[in-house]
């Protein structure tokens, strides 16, 4: 079998989630402390992720914004 004009696409790049390793150290804080309310022991985590998580937030607000 022959086939003259043959197309392969390039493999897509898994997508990186961009906050990745924030969130799963909050997660691992509220693990650690049993408790998902504590915010005196899981504060630099959680500050962390809201200066990641801003920007996308940010940005999605101004999509749905157009809609509304």
């Amino acid at each position: 079998m022959k086939i003259d004009k043959l197309k392969v696409r390039p493999r897509k790049a898994a997508a990186a989630a961009p906050c990745a390793t924030e969130f799963a150290s909050v997660l691992a804080c509220w693990a650690s402390s049993q408790d998902f309310r504590s915010q005196s022991q899981c504060r630099e985590a959680a500050r962390a992720l809201q200066t990641k998580a801003k920007p996308t937030i940010n940005y999605h607000l101004a999509r749905y914004s157009k809609r509304v």
